[in-house]
């Protein structure tokens, strides 16, 4: 159980340490050194996008300068392509470091050759963070449920809306986008049912986040009718019940699922 805690101290304590803070979820703002970067320091939109675009891709071991041109600025031809990139990377890394020395290698940006990636182990993204509390909830769970508990709130406190929305028409973040948006729902799910038992009513408040991403994520409907039950409430249980067969039928023409059907016969029967 020590080492849940160690690891939810060391993932919470990350943000303090790294000399630059990203907030991608609900809205894009870059911290420096803890003072929010203004958005005209970013200058060019092209800039703002190459940097949004080497966050999206973290993961990847090195992006080539022709796969990057490629990817977000595709309608370019060579040339300008050339000239956008070379532009647009002097931009951010003087943004990131507008006191950097002549000459000195970057701090925030890795380049070897011609590919390039953001020094992760420098930075704390709102999204690395999200899915590291996740992570270890989902390794705490039933060994340590009130550190896993813990790290499902923190990662729903940080969760504060869909990814970048300022590129919702970028098809390069829409994969990520809906990645984060299953995590987060996953996770008001399995806290929601963690709860359920002493906190019925945070069981319920928890599920309609939930379906506010996704209207048609029928767990969450049954944790509002079992949040209802335990609560007196045999009603509301009964027209949640109805709300969740209507949406998955005007959304796909489907029933609910027999477990949901079953939990309404027990409800009816009461």
């Amino acid at each position: 159980m020590k080492s849940f805690d160690k690891r939810l101290e060391k993932i919470l304590d990350k943000q303090s340490k790294a000399g630059i803070w990203i907030l991608t979820l609900g809205k894009f703002q870059v911290h420096r050194d803890g003072a929010p970067i203004p958005a005209k320091e970013w200058g060019r939109d092209k800039t703002l996008q190459l940097f949004q675009y080497l966050v999206t891709a973290r993961k990847r071991n090195g992006l080539h300068k022709e796969q990057i041109i490629t990817r977000i600025w595709e309608d370019a031809g060579q040339k300008d392509g050339d000239r956008d990139f070379k532009v647009a990377l002097h931009g951010m890394v003087k943004t990131l470091e507008p006191n950097r020395k002549s000459r000195t290698e970057a701090k925030y940006i890795i380049r070897q050759g011609l590919t390039y990636q953001l020094a992760m182990d420098e930075i704390w993204l709102d999204v690395e963070a999200l899915d590291e509390l996740v992570t270890l909830a989902n390794d705490a769970l039933h060994e340590d449920d009130k550190t896993a508990q813990k790290a499902y709130k923190a990662a729903l406190k940080i969760y504060n809306g869909i990814y970048l929305p300022n590129r919702i028409y970028n098809d390069w973040t829409s994969a990520e986008r809906e990645r984060i948006q299953i995590l987060a729902i996953s996770a008001h799910i399995t806290l929601a049912e963690l709860l359920l038992e002493k906190k019925p009513m945070e069981s319920i408040r928890l599920a309609q986040e939930a379906l506010q991403t996704d209207p048609t994520w029928e767990d969450a409907y049954r944790i509002q009718m079992l949040g209802y039950l335990k609560s007196g409430n045999r009603p509301q249980a009964l027209k949640t019940y109805k709300k969740c067969k209507t949406v998955l039928d005007e959304e796909f023409g489907i029933e609910p699922l027999p477990e949901t059907r079953a939990l309404l016969e027990k409800i009816e029967s009461l």
